[in-house]
């Protein structure tokens, strides 16, 4: 069988960018076979260029026109017409239909939250975050790889979604923004809890998910080492060690590559 990405720079190029900006997805991915790379690889890169697009301008009209710009390709794809020249959206193009498409979209518009500064209005509106951004990536990765359930995915997405958002906040209060409701350590803990509840749904689910679209879900390898520390050592959050050793991370990977289990 040949290697779709050998004469594919437009993967080639959307594996590059995902290595570099999200390097947990990175290495999930790259346990996954062949097939599931030439899906998940254009769908993270899709994610890896929005999440920056807030970031890369200090302009927030200009960071606004960044994500317009996604939504409409997003519009390209769901219409089922013409699609841009693009790196990342022809290939993806080719792995999104027109309903994972729309829902995608609800990506982009929970990115504006990073644009500016004001806090979450409440617990609800962060919740909300999460679900929008990392939830709902996973849980249309996981159908577009075939999955027709969605719950676990969903489940694990947004644990996995706090997961990363904790270790994110040292470098999200550096940039001047407020990103939890409450950062008392009992308020952190409680969060965390909620977290590891949500993975635990997700694992009462793993039947449900097929081994065709189960490497959607591994990107979650890290998510519950990373929130049990946080729920016993909540100062952790703020000084950003909340990933445990080297060591461990390896240990961690290799049994998730092993056993397919997150």
């Amino acid at each position: 069988m040949s290697d779709p990405f050998q004469n594919n720079p437009d993967l080639v190029a959307c594996a590059k960018i995902v290595e570099r900006g999200d390097p947990d997805r990175f290495a999930a991915v790259m346990a996954a076979p062949v097939a599931a790379r030439v899906v998940l690889f254009p769908i993270y890169a899709m994610n890896v260029e929005i999440s920056r697009a807030p970031w890369v301008t200090q302009e927030d009209m200009i960071a606004e026109m960044r994500l317009q710009w996604w939504r409409d390709a997003l519009a390209e794809i769901a219409s089922g017409g013409f699609v841009r020249r693009h790196e990342v959206v022809t290939p993806l193009a080719m792995v999104l239909d027109a309903e994972g498409a729309k829902a995608l979209d609800e990506l982009v518009l929970a990115r504006r939250w990073d644009i500016y500064r004001d806090a979450f209005e409440d617990q609800a509106a962060f919740d909300a975050y999460i679900a929008n951004t990392s939830g709902l990536l996973m849980e249309q990765a996981a159908r577009a790889l075939g999955d027709q359930d969605g719950r676990a995915a969903r489940a694990l997405g947004w644990a996995t979604g706090l997961a990363n958002f904790l270790r994110a906040v040292p470098d999200l209060e550096a940039a001047k923004r407020v990103p939890l409701v409450d950062g008392r350590p009992e308020a952190v803990q409680a969060l965390a809890q909620r977290g590891l509840e949500a993975l635990a749904e997700a694992r009462s689910m793993r039947g449900a998910v097929s081994t065709q679209a189960s490497p959607a879900l591994w990107a979650g390898w890290m998510t519950g080492p990373v929130l049990k520390r946080a729920k016993h050592q909540p100062v952790l959050v703020a000084t950003g060690e909340l990933l445990p050793s080297e060591a461990k991370q390896r240990a961690r990977k290799a049994w998730v590559q092993l056993t397919g289990r997150w």
